[in-house]
């Protein structure tokens, strides 16, 4: 049919009031919405009735559709001539597959476009409380996830991730939050260091647990936490205390 097309749209970490004007326009002009599982309820109350939704969750080792999946049906959903809004969790680029996407329907000349979001690590921190840089303190922000695919062993490198100038945020790090605590004090961060781990940020449900590197996890486990959004590791030597 042709003149389909599909939006890779960002939608934050999950305030509705933190998506850009663009996503919201084109969530009421789509034929179907893809989305994911970290696309909070409040968001999909945005879109329109009569719009189909398909979802296309995954989570550790819990894929509702495998990615290869996902990929041909945006792109067969294209080629029958609609309007797709692929619609992804904080952006689209950061630890979200959105250029594994892109790079499908680039190959299969399906016309698409990218709609950046508000990424977890910005968004939930700054509704913790928790600036990612702040002068004399952090001069840098680096993003590493905490899970790799197909449940690889994480093989990061730790020394390079010591800089006490430089916060580290940690995507998708509950499941081996214990073991990357441990390997960046092995590498020569101190256990003393201000940590801190977010669950649902940005939204009502947003939870916090503040502690240190060498305590944070258990103290996430007797908070009860759940799969945080993200987990940010907090590398200044002053600021918060826990």
């Amino acid at each position: 049919m042709g003149n389909g097309r599909v939006y890779l749209v960002g939608a934050g970490p999950g305030d509705p009031e933190l998506l850009t004007v663009k996503a919201v326009r084109l969530l009421k002009e789509a034929d179907v919405v893809v989305f994911d599982r970290l696309v909070s309820p409040e968001i999909m109350a945005l879109i329109p009735s009569g719009i189909e939704q398909i979802y296309a969750g995954k989570g550790p080792m819990n894929h509702h559709l495998p990615q290869e999946e996902i990929n041909s049906l945006l792109c067969g959903l294209a080629r029958d001539g609609r309007i797709v809004v692929r619609m992804k969790g904080g952006d689209p680029f950061v630890f979200g597959r959105g250029s594994e996407e892109a790079e499908y329907l680039a190959r299969h000349g399906i016309p698409f476009e990218i709609v950046p979001g508000i990424t977890a690590a910005s968004g939930g921190s700054a509704y913790a409380g928790i600036p990612l840089t702040h002068r004399g303190l952090a001069t840098g922000v680096r993003f590493l996830t905490g899970h790799f695919r197909d449940d690889q062993d994480l093989d990061h490198d730790w020394k390079g991730m010591t800089d006490l100038n430089t916060t580290l945020v940690v995507y998708m790090g509950l499941s081996n939050f214990t073991r990357i605590a441990a390997e960046l004090v092995l590498a020569g961060l101190p256990a003393d260091l201000p940590a801190a781990a977010v669950q649902n940020a940005t939204t009502r449900r947003q939870r916090r647990v503040i502690g240190t590197l060498g305590n944070l996890a258990a103290r996430v486990v007797e908070a009860g936490l759940g799969r945080p959004r993200f987990s940010s590791l907090v590398g200044w030597s002053e600021w918060p205390k826990p």
